[in-house]
């Protein structure tokens, strides 16, 4: 059955920030996610989540400047001491929220630099982050952007996301699974998610084109959350897509998961 998430940073953004998890609770999603939650203190946010009886369970590492369009550090060469400070600060905030899976961005390719030096640093930050979460029971995950969305952004096609995650060769790496940005890239979902069912640990949805509700465009969800139980995916779907209008308003797609988390 699947678990649903809302993501945060889209879903109910007619509220604050910190009112959003109590609006989460209440539309009856049991799990958040969402890209940042550096800007409430850690302690702060984990008192709410808790009090809430939520389950926080992915967020992003910084991911460098984001205002100057910075999309991630991971694979960005001569950076590696910024990026091992990331890290710091996200195994604080996962400690404190108990939060069981981390996203690591990879970074926009930088102008002169080449590809080869940007996979080996990725490589080498990964297993680097990897081994330092490990001892709290983490998962790291890596994830394709599609190049639509986020042009010149380092990892865009899951199967060569599936290839570095046995590169990396650490036990709590993995896929995350964005249906939204493979099916822009790739397509052919239910046979990538086969195909790649060993190695994911996080799902993500939203409707394509349009980036709104899961019940719009192209993709037949139903099929692929049937296909993902049948395959014993047992982790959660992150619900991050924009709302067509208000959030409430286009949860009528979640009725008929109501009570299954």
């Amino acid at each position: 059955m699947p678990r649903f998430a809302a993501n945060l940073t889209m879903l109910f953004d007619e509220v604050p920030f910190r009112e959003r998890y109590a609006a989460a609770s209440a539309a009856g999603f049991a799990g958040v996610e969402c890209l940042f939650p550096y800007e409430v203190p850690a302690d702060e946010l984990a008192e709410l989540v808790a009090g809430l009886g939520l389950a926080q369970v992915l967020f992003n590492l910084p991911p460098g400047d984001w205002e100057s369009g910075e999309r991630g550090l991971a694979a960005l060469p001569g950076r590696a001491a910024e990026f091992r400070d990331s890290v710091d600060v996200a195994l604080h905030y996962a400690r404190r929220l108990r939060c069981p899976t981390l996203h690591v961005m990879a970074g926009l390719v930088p102008e002169g630099a080449t590809r080869d030096a940007m996979h080996r640093t990725y490589v080498d930050n990964l297993r680097y982050a990897a081994d330092v979460v490990a001892n709290d029971g983490i998962d790291l995950v890596i994830e394709p952007l599609n190049d639509r969305d986020v042009p010149g952004y380092f990892l865009s096609r899951v199967d060569a996301a599936a290839e570095i995650v046995a590169e990396v060769d650490r036990p709590n790496v993995g896929l995350q699974f964005d249906c939204y940005h493979v099916q822009i890239m790739d397509g052919d979902l239910a046979t990538r998610l086969e195909r790649h069912a060993p190695l994911i640990r996080h799902v993500q949805i939203a409707g394509v084109p349009e980036r709104h509700e899961p019940d719009t465009g192209e993709i037949a969800y139903p099929y692929l959350f049937d296909l993902l139980d049948r395959l014993g995916y047992a982790g959660w779907i992150g619900c991050e897509y924009r709302p067509a209008t208000t959030t409430g308003a286009g949860l009528g797609w979640l009725a008929a998961y109501a009570g299954r988390g």
